[in-house]
């Protein structure tokens, strides 16, 4: 079931201080699957109009959730927590949004009469994902088996001869 598509006019959502909230699916954002394990998990955001200290149009978004990626160690399932909380400058023309752009300190967006917020809320996403996804060292599978491979190794360097021999006789015998 594909979540229906929530098109904003974003400068009249936050003059009239609006606010959209609501869950999807991972399955649900396309350009997401690509950085997924599989498709399960759900997504709760809201995306509220408001005007900054500054008086400016900004976006508030909110996003909390679930989402399976792939360990770049062992290629096995990682769960990764979503807990995003962000604000987007609304800039009303590309002078503007030039303007905020060479500012570090701010994220700004053009201003759309169209905005898709499901669009907005998977670009979010995608932004805060880690680089090198990696279960912690202990959780692991690849871990565990570098642990396994180093006891072998260790073995080896203790006794070498021993293991010359076992391999020795190991690819004589036919």
């Amino acid at each position: 079931m594909m979540h229906k598509r929530f098109i904003i006019d974003s400068l009249n959502f936050v003059r009239n201080s609006e606010v959209h909230h609501g869950k999807i699916l991972p399955a649900e954002l396309e350009r997401l699957g690509e950085y997924l394990s599989d498709r399960s998990g759900e997504i709760i955001y809201s995306i509220s109009g408001i005007f900054d200290e500054k008086d400016r149009p900004t976006l508030k978004i909110m996003i909390t959730g679930m989402i399976s990626l792939c360990c770049q160690r062992c290629l096995g399932k990682l769960e990764h927590i979503l807990n995003i909380e962000t604000s987007l400058l609304l800039a009303r023309d590309q002078n503007e949004f030039s303007y905020y752009d060479e500012d570090i300190s701010v994220d700004a967006i053009l201003a759309s009469p169209d905005m898709d917020t499901l669009t907005l809320i998977e670009d979010e996403i995608i932004l805060s994902l880690p680089i090198s996804p990696r279960h912690e060292e202990d959780q692991c599978s690849f871990s565990k088996n570098i642990a396994n491979t180093s006891e072998i190794t260790k073995g080896i360097k203790e006794y070498p001869s021993v293991t010359l021999k076992s391999l020795k006789n190991k690819h004589t015998k036919v």
